[in-house]
């Protein structure tokens, strides 16, 4: 598996630090507001690299960080007249429930800035202690970049030019200009916590990887976040850690592309800015999936609503496919009728379609590529059931049905997966009331209310007809007449 290392700037093997386990850090949000989609689009990237780690076998300790103490908290609780930590609780909990409709899956290890002080605390004294950091007389304590001698080396940034042409803030209880804040003596009103250089709070860049370290250890395999992350702040985590510690915080560092807005960089001022809550209020979590899928993770995406409801459309094709799979595999007739050799050719193709898609993402995670092998085999799939129409050889359409739900569910893309209570038990007392049926098996009361439509359309009573279909649709069903027969199945929400 080859995977593209943002400090090296080529592809390469991942080798783990243990056989077949996988650590891996995405820096989290800083919880003062709702995530917007670029967001979305970077925690999602990382969601699908960790669950095709796991599809190839690999044990993969996923962690990821709440910012949850820092100047834009601060700043905006006091805005809104509440507490940081009260802001900060809103925020992080709106987090998780956007993850959870994006089908995000949640980390193994969740820890908050505020809960992991202590392990702060004794990075910034083991930097001091060895001549990376220094306390300052009002309480600020800094790192010395210059002490680093691989500073710049993730973001390919040369220390002594960083200065021309920079604006940087003015600040006498700096040693050098470059120097950044590891921890933040305490303003009046402001959260704090007690350490050897009095009381305050730590510095952003101190965060994570404190937090790496205690819970994961150094070097980890992988460390995850946004293009916009690598300068400062990852480069000010690398040199915290090989300065403290001793060897690099990650052996692999990977970036998303940013997100554009209809070829604009999006921004409040463009009135183009939208949050994550706002686009999944309006369209599925598995069409935003697949829409932010179909460009590589490390590209820039161009976002737009015309497109998002193209692969909406895409989605509702992807579920028609497997339910139409599924639903001829159970119609399907004598076998003697099948095309054995078009049977052949879809075996072929779905062979074709599991390694297409296990070498697009085995080559960095080219999930572009990965779901051009999906609708492929989607095209070929349908193609086949037109051609055999109900006598289709089972075992080959379940098992492109089954390749399908896989393959997309490597992807967080599970909508498609057919109900396991395909029918609700009120269908059974809707088929006792307008076709006479008297069992109690929903399949069967479903077989009964299609006869009974069909009778009476065969008798041209389309008053009957057409209550059957209405008490259909009343139960959250539809009613499909197809060239192979008629179906009622659940309605796509």
């Amino acid at each position: 598996m080859l995977i593209y290392n943002s400090q090296t700037h080529k592809k390469q093997e991942l080798v783990p630090v243990e056989p077949d386990h996988i650590s891996m850090y995405v820096c989290g949000p800083t919880v003062y507001d709702q995530i917007h989609i670029g967001n979305g689009r970077t925690f999602l990237s990382f969601d699908v690299i960790r669950r095709y780690l796991i599809y190839k076998g690999y044990q993969v300790t996923f962690a990821q960080n709440l910012t949850d103490v820092d100047d834009k908290i601060i700043q905006r609780a006091s805005e809104e007249g509440v507490s940081a930590a009260e802001l900060a609780r809103t925020y992080s909990d709106a987090f998780i429930e956007q993850m959870d409709r994006l089908g995000v899956l949640a980390p193994d290890i969740r820890p908050r800035a505020t809960q992991e002080i202590d392990a702060m605390i004794d990075m910034i004294s083991g930097l001091i202690d060895q001549g990376h950091a220094y306390s300052a007389d009002n309480g600020d304590v800094y790192f010395s970049v210059r002490s680093c001698e691989t500073y710049g080396n993730l973001s390919g940034r040369n220390v002594d030019e960083l200065l021309v042409g920079a604006r940087i803030e003015e600040n006498t209880d700096k040693n050098d200009p470059l120097d950044f804040a590891l921890w933040k003596a305490a303003k009046p009103g402001e959260p704090a916590w007690e350490s050897p250089w009095g009381l305050g709070r730590p510095g952003w860049h101190t965060e994570c990887s404190a937090m790496v370290h205690r819970y994961l250890g150094t070097p980890i395999d992988i460390h995850g976040g946004g293009s916009d992350l690598i300068f400062p702040h990852h480069e000010n985590e690398c040199a915290q850690a090989t300065s403290c510690w001793h060897e690099p915080l990650a052996n692999l560092w990977m970036h998303t592309g940013m997100l554009r807005v209809d070829g604009e960089k999006m921004s409040k001022s463009l009135g183009n800015f939208y949050t994550l809550k706002e686009v999944l209020d309006r369209y599925p979590a598995d069409a935003l999936r697949l829409l932010m899928l179909q460009t590589h993770y490390r590209s820039p995406l161009d976002f737009s609503f015309s497109r998002l409801e193209g692969t909406c459309q895409s989605l509702e094709r992807l579920r028609g496919t497997v339910k139409n799979l599924k639903w001829a595999a159970e119609q399907s007739e004598d076998a003697s009728g099948q095309d054995a050799q078009a049977a052949q050719e879809l075996a072929a193709a779905i062979d074709e379609a599991r390694s297409a898609f296990v070498g697009a993402m085995d080559d960095d995670f080219n999930t572009s590529a990965a779901l051009a092998a999906i609708f492929a085999l989607a095209t070929k799939a349908n193609t086949y059931l037109d051609q055999a129409k109900n006598q289709v050889s089972t075992s080959v359409t379940l098992r492109a049905m089954d390749t399908l739900i896989e393959l997309l569910g490597v992807l967080g893309v599970e909508s498609v997966r057919p109900a396991d209570n395909e029918y609700p038990l009120e269908v059974v007392e809707l088929a006792r009331e307008v076709a006479g049926y008297e069992g109690n098996d929903p399949t069967e009361a479903v077989s009964a209310l299609i006869e009974a439509r069909a009778q009476a359309r065969q008798e041209k009573n389309w008053a009957t007809a057409d209550a059957i279909r209405d008490g259909i649709n009343a139960l959250g069903l539809v009613v499909e007449d197809t060239a192979a027969g008629t179906r009622i199945t659940r309605q796509q929400a």
